[in-house]
């Protein structure tokens, strides 16, 4: 295990300009291209399935892109983005709120994951003392490094009054971007996104949008079908095929035989994936 120092005047500006900026930082792997956009990905510990899929399919989405993702190696909603950026061969910063060394490294259980991290060129960092062990303060402390060294900062599924937002509320005094994932009405998980939208957040509905955030928006030219529907379910694809002209979803319930929800539930993932847009009540292929 090698664990180096990064003094304060080798961090990115926007780190060295938040109030109370750390003095160093421990690393652990590579030291991160601070030119790349780096995208803070945080949110519930106890995220339902939809939260899962909606950060698996948008960190999918951001492949090629000059793009690092950060979070908390937390239970959760940051373990889940860590994995996603992996699967996209996207380089990954940890930001655990403990040290660094093995023995002390929280949570335990991911420290396998924190080793992939490394391995793939991503790194952990840390203020504290390699075998510093975290504490309830630590947490709240480290999200002010997260805010800090990202341009935006996405929350994905959060009580309304879960520690997740403290990041939320740091990159808002640092002038950061803030994105969110619109959810059901009916989960307590949605509440904190919710509110975030009445404050002036972003809502995400696709990668594409992260991307337009972050100033990366390409223009798509011929994408070829095999490519764009690549990571649809049998079920999306039904829906996709059914769309070569617009439909309104009684049309589509009735030609599916499937239960409202379930037809909701999967319209909701293929418009946040970026393949279909509602219009004056017709959905049609974007």
């Amino acid at each position: 295990m090698n664990i180096e120092i990064i003094l304060e005047k080798n961090f990115p500006a926007r780190l060295r300009e938040i109030p109370t900026s750390p003095k160093q930082l421990y690393l652990r792997g590579t030291i991160p291209n601070w030119d790349q956009k780096f995208l803070a990905v945080v949110g519930a510990r106890k995220y339902t399935n939809y939260g899962k899929e909606v950060c698996e399919k948008l960190i999918a989405g951001l492949r090629g892109n000059p793009i690092t993702i950060v979070s908390g190696l937390a239970l959760g909603i940051d373990s889940i983005a860590h994995r996603s950026a992996l699967s996209a061969n996207l380089k990954t910063i940890a930001v655990p709120g403990s040290g660094l060394g093995n023995n002390v490294l929280y949570p335990r259980n991911h420290t396998a994951l924190a080793e992939k991290i490394v391995a793939s060129g991503g790194a952990l960092l840390s203020e504290f003392e390699p075998d510093f062990r975290a504490t309830v303060w630590s947490f709240p402390q480290r999200n002010r490094i997260m805010a800090g060294l990202s341009h935006a900062v996405l929350v994905i599924e959060a009580e309304e009054k879960s520690g997740t937002l403290i990041t939320s509320r740091l990159a808002t005094e640092y002038n950061r971007d803030v994105l969110t994932v619109p959810g059901s009405i009916f989960s307590s998980q949605s509440a904190g996104p919710h509110m975030l939208i009445r404050l002036g957040a972003t809502p995400v509905r696709s990668s594409k949008d992260i991307l337009e955030v972050l100033g990366l928006k390409t223009e798509e030219r011929g994408i070829d079908p095999l490519i764009k529907y690549a990571d649809c379910s049998p079920e999306e694809m039904k829906i996709v095929e059914l769309l070569t002209e617009p439909r309104e979803r009684e049309e589509l319930i009735q030609a599916l035989q499937m239960e409202t929800s379930e037809l909701n539930a999967i319209l909701t993932l293929l418009e946040i994936k970026g393949l279909i847009k509602e219009t004056m009540g017709e959905i049609h292929l974007a």
